[in-house]
Order: C-alpha cells, then structure tokens, then sequence
C-alpha cells in the first residue's frame, strides 16, 4: 500500500473517530445511540473506494475492538461487539466496501443522485439488516419490533447519505481520491488480454 492511501485512510479513520462525539441516546426506545459515524462510513466508501475504504473502517473496527476509544463515547473494546451495537458497527467495513464498488463501477458519470443511492443501499440498508438481525438475535427481541425501533435512525441516515453524496462528488471534479481506469484503457487491457 502506497503512502498516499496509508495517510487517507488514516485520516479517513479519524474523521469516523471525531464523528463520534456526535453521540444522542434514545435508552427506552432504542439501546443503540444516534452517532455521526454512519456519515463516515458513507463517506470513506464514496471519497476512497472499495478496497481502501472497507480497508480503512476494517481497520478502524479492529481497532475499536482490541480497546482504542473511538466509538461514539469513547467507547472501545470487544464488549461492545456483545451489545445490541455489534452488528450495526461490524456492518461498517461491508457498508463501505459496498458503496465504493458501486462509485467505482459509476466514476465516469457520477452524479449526486446516483451516490445518494448508493448510500441508501451500502450505509442504510446493508447496516440496518446487518445490525438489526445481529440485535435481535442477540436481546431475543423479535426482528419486526428492532426494525420498527430502528426507524427512528432513518431521518438522520438518509440527511447523511445526502450530506455524504454532495461531499463526495464535489471532491471528485475538484480533487478525486479514487483511482479508475479510464472506459478507454480498461478496453486495451481487455484487448490485450484475449489476443
């Protein structure tokens, strides 16, 4: 790995880190809080890719687990993999891998709307079945009523993936992180390939 993509996802990693002291708890409703890391996670998937953005929340999930504080309260450590949290930040790195492959597949005619997608799908709808089965397997509650808790995450995800796509594409005409191939020379490589 470059020293280029070690320092963007390092810094990737600490921009998920600061996100967390955004941090609102909903105990009686929902054991899992409302943090800003989800943005993070949206965000390290559009700006970085799929392999070094699921490299980096990988990386940044490993490290929450082995004790260093950088969940939302400075939480750290494998006791927060036993909690109704688990899924939802084991989903992360998947979430996204997801959204980078899709911005990858995309880059030659990214447009704001289509990563706002791709953040529904990577960083809403993989995390919430993620994290939802895992929490309902985990506290024995039935699936039905975790998601019908878990909606009161759904306002602030879907601002985030708005927030996250504007973010993404703006830095991609002014200063992309994302190295792909140009339509032209994926068809010499192909080419060259088969002869």
């Amino acid at each position: 790995m470059s020293t280029r993509n070690l320092v963007m996802a390092a810094l990737m990693m600490a921009i998920i880190a600061a996100l967390g002291l955004v941090k609102i708890s909903f105990p009686l409703f929902n054991e899992v809080p409302i943090t800003g890391q989800t943005l993070g996670i949206m965000l390290a998937g559009a700006l970085l890719g799929a392999r070094l953005g699921g490299l980096s929340v990988a990386a940044f999930v490993a490290l929450a687990a082995v004790g260093v504080p950088l969940l939302a309260g400075g939480r750290g450590g494998i006791g927060v993999f036993a909690s109704a949290s688990g899924g939802w930040v084991l989903s992360w790195p998947l979430a996204a891998y997801l959204i980078g492959y899709m911005v990858e597949k995309s880059w030659y005619s990214l447009r704001t709307w289509k990563v706002i997608l791709f953040n529904i799908l990577g960083g809403i709808v993989v995390v919430y079945v993620i994290g939802m089965a895992y929490q309902a397997a985990l506290t024995g509650v039935p699936f039905y009523t975790v998601a019908i808790k878990s909606m009161i995450f759904l306002p602030g995800d879907l601002l985030k993936a708005a927030v996250a796509a504007v973010i993404a594409v703006r830095l991609r005409y002014a200063y992309p992180l994302i190295q792909v191939a140009a339509p032209s020379d994926r068809f010499s490589e192909q080419r060259g390939q088969t002869l």
